[in-house]
């Protein structure tokens, strides 16, 4: 079965960790985009180009048949996994999403201000 994992939550809550345990898989985010980062800081002005360039990475390992492939972004909003969404149709891929929380006291490894984070705690939606 080929599958999909979606691994969501705010900064710091252990997304990139986690992908990095679970690494025997093709994974990607937003965050591995060159050139999203100056100086330690993200760069918003490139941000859409690097969503747009972590669903075309997961695309193409969608046409070379990988068999599970993880993307782990932040995905506050549910509409945020759309794309995803549709490319696991196209491709025959089941998808799986999972919360992750930092039970752990991690800290944001892309120093994300707190205050960032805290709006994003606000606007987090979760389906039930």
């Amino acid at each position: 079965m080929k599958s999909l994992i979606l691994l969501r939550g705010i900064p710091g809550s252990g997304k990139s960790t986690l992908a990095k345990v679970i690494e025997d898989f093709s994974n990607v985010a937003a965050d591995d985009y060159p050139g999203l980062y100056n100086d330690g800081k993200i760069d918003f002005s490139k941000l859409a180009d690097a969503h747009k360039w972590c669903a075309d990475v997961v695309e193409e390992f969608m046409k070379n048949d990988r068999d599970t492939i993880v993307v782990h972004n932040t995905f506050v909003k549910e509409w945020e996994m759309d794309r995803y969404f549709k490319l696991a149709e196209k491709y025959g891929y089941v998808v799986f999403s999972a919360i992750v929380e930092n039970r752990h006291g991690n800290k944001s490894e892309h120093n994300v201000p707190i205050e960032t984070v805290n709006r994003m705690v606000e606007k987090f939606e979760i389906s039930l």
